[in-house]
């Protein structure tokens, strides 16, 4: 099985032979960085540090605690709380790496040092409309996760030097962005992928403990909080949205991380099909959309709120009051209720449910909503 395009796989080659020697290479990803981030850095990190390179991870910003045990954790550089050992990083860097983003704004207070760094980009990503020039571009939209992504790039590049460790955070990466395997966006090569790691003798139930079940206290409460206080539904609209203000956040004890998976809550409802989570900050709100279906949250908020990402999976930022936003937000459903909410519900039919996965371009016009 081989994951990659023929283009990427070209690339693979030209790139192998760039780095024959020794180099010294910076590895980046987003803001907040998320499983698929922090599992595809430190995944190309063991990679490269085997071929002998002096590789070093910098994140923008703090991630959760529930990635903090991943393999390297204590090497990774904070460009937030370390700025000057980041910076000084960036500066010698002779390659950089951009995983899983594709616009240097992701890359936060970070983006301008990169901005005009001038060492040679190499971009691996799974989002949709690359818009960070590199030398090297691996973008593939239609994949399930930079993860999956990168370990095709691995595999050609030098398949002998993944081992345990770097197949442990590939999995972590494509464990948590596909939702535990339960996304759209995954599909038969993804369990392909995800048997292959487990052939070189990953713990995928300790990944998953890890993950997963080992939230606080606080956190649990919080939760209960969102969906009894905090949760508004409109069934009309086929729609819920959970904000948390910072006072609220401050209540709870909130730390990075707490709120991981609160956008997804909604769609359990019988009949959402777009949920939305609010998340003010210090200077800005996060906004987080999923769906299912059909309804495009990168569309969504692209047009909106100069955000984006996948089909069903999107985010932006905000920077008006809270109360302004959610009444904006209120407002905007009338203008998507033909696409929210479907004329009439097929009966599912098994035969169909085998079907190659398509791009979000090639839906037949019936299934364009929920």
């Amino acid at each position: 099985m081989n994951i990659l395009k023929s283009e990427h796989i070209r690339l693979t080659h030209r790139l192998k032979a760039e780095l024959s020697a020794p180099r010294r290479i910076l590895i980046t990803t987003h803001q907040g960085p998320d499983g698929d981030g922090m599992g595809s850095s430190l995944a190309l990190y063991h990679f490269l540090k085997k071929q002998g390179h002096d590789a070093s991870v910098i994140t923008p910003n703090d991630y959760p605690e529930f990635l903090q045990w991943l393999p390297a954790n204590a090497d990774v550089v904070n460009y937030m709380r370390q700025k000057p050992l980041a910076e000084a990083l960036i500066e010698k860097a002779e390659y950089v790496f951009h995983l899983d983003y594709n616009h240097l704004k992701r890359s936060a207070d970070m983006s301008r040092s990169l901005y005009h760094c001038k060492a040679v980009r190499i971009l691996i990503d799974h989002h949709l409309s690359p818009g960070l020039p590199s030398k090297y571009v691996f973008s593939n939209s239609e994949v399930s996760s930079t993860c999956e992504l990168l370990f095709g790039v691995l595999k050609q590049w030098n398949a002998k030097l993944i081992d345990r460790t770097v197949a442990t955070c590939l999995y972590t990466g494509i464990m948590t962005d596909t939702g535990s395997f339960s996304y759209r966006s995954v599909a038969p090569q993804t369990f392909s992928v995800a048997a292959e790691l487990m052939n070189y003798g990953i713990d995928r139930s300790e990944i998953y403990d890890r993950v997963y079940d080992n939230y606080s206290e606080n956190r649990m409460r919080l939760m209960g909080y969102c969906l009894n206080e905090k949760m508004e539904v409109f069934p009309q609209y086929a729609t819920a949205l959970i904000s948390l203000n910072l006072g609220e956040q401050q209540r709870f004890g909130f730390v990075v991380g707490d709120s991981e998976g609160f956008v997804n809550l909604p769609l359990s409802i019988k009949g959402i099909c777009f949920s939305a989570f609010f998340l003010e900050k210090e200077d800005k709100i996060k906004m987080s959309f999923r769906s299912k279906g059909n309804f495009s949250v990168n569309d969504f908020a692209k047009k909106h709120y100069g955000g984006g990402g996948h089909l069903n999976a999107a985010g932006g930022d905000a920077k008006i009051p809270m109360n302004d936003l959610i009444q904006q937000f209120r407002e905007l459903l009338p203008f998507y209720e033909n696409a929210l909410i479907p004329e009439s519900v097929p009966d599912f039919d098994p035969d169909r449910s085998n079907d190659p996965v398509r791009s979000p371009n090639e839906q037949p016009d019936r299934l364009r909503n929920c």
